[in-house]
């Protein structure tokens, strides 16, 4: 069989001392499949948030291991770390987290600016990103002068300018309207299928949650359910 592409084991995560400690989550073992598309879901409160940023390798477990195809997250530090984190990740969150007044194409190619990509090179891969999302036509508009879902779909082609292998969706469609949501989590589904995204998903809405190929429910702290979407025949 394959590594996975992330594996978890026996993560706790703990904040706070004393009296004051609250325990996010306690002791959590699961693998994820490249290619697949996993639904976190729980209630607030649950420790989903605190289990993608994990995951996302923007926080470290307080004890157990997550590992990222088979090397240990612990071990990754660093430029080395924000250099994995760049290039395999890719992030869309229920914020837009766009600077309003610089234009969409800057806001769009942030990864590879970052990463120290040439200025020719990162406006190609900009303007290919806002091209399969439709938004190429925006590429010089600033980026407060966007609806609601163009700016979604424009941090999704920031998801998309380093061409990850996973992207971490947060609430992705909680600050737009059911028409628009659809259509985003269409293009995000588009991506997992068509290019092989793996697709992790971290949600209250259990519609989107039954689009995923597994639902993962997190109750204080711990996966009281792990299961595969049923395909019909």
């Amino acid at each position: 069989m394959t590594t996975p592409i992330l594996s978890v084991r026996d993560v706790r995560k703990s904040y706070g001392t004393g009296q004051n400690r609250f325990d996010a989550l306690k002791g959590v073992s699961f693998d994820i499949r490249e290619g697949e598309s996993v639904a976190i879901v729980g209630k607030s409160g649950s420790g989903k948030s605190t289990l993608m940023h994990l995951l996302a390798l923007l926080d470290v477990p307080g004890s157990g291991s997550i590992a990222l195809e088979g090397t240990d997250a612990a071990t990754l530090r660093g430029s080395r770390l924000n250099k994995t984190r760049n290039k395999t990740f890719g992030f869309v969150f229920q914020q837009f987290f766009l600077t309003g007044n610089t234009s969409v194409l800057d806001n769009v190619v942030l990864p590879l600016t970052i990463a120290g990509v040439g200025s020719s090179e990162r406006k190609r891969r900009g303007l290919a990103a806002l091209e399969q999302l439709e938004l190429a036509d925006k590429a010089g508009n600033k980026a407060a002068n966007l609806s609601g879902g163009q700016k979604q779909r424009a941090v999704i082609a920031r998801a998309l300018v380093n061409n990850p292998r996973i992207i971490f969706a947060d609430e992705p469609t909680g600050n737009l309207d059911t028409a628009t949501g659809a259509v985003v989590e269409d293009i995000l589904f588009g991506l997992n299928r068509e290019h092989g995204i793996t697709l992790i998903v971290v949600t209250h809405d259990e519609d989107l949650a039954a689009r995923c190929d597994r639902r993962i429910l997190i109750r204080d702290g711990l996966i009281v359910e792990d299961s595969a979407r049923e395909v019909a025949e």
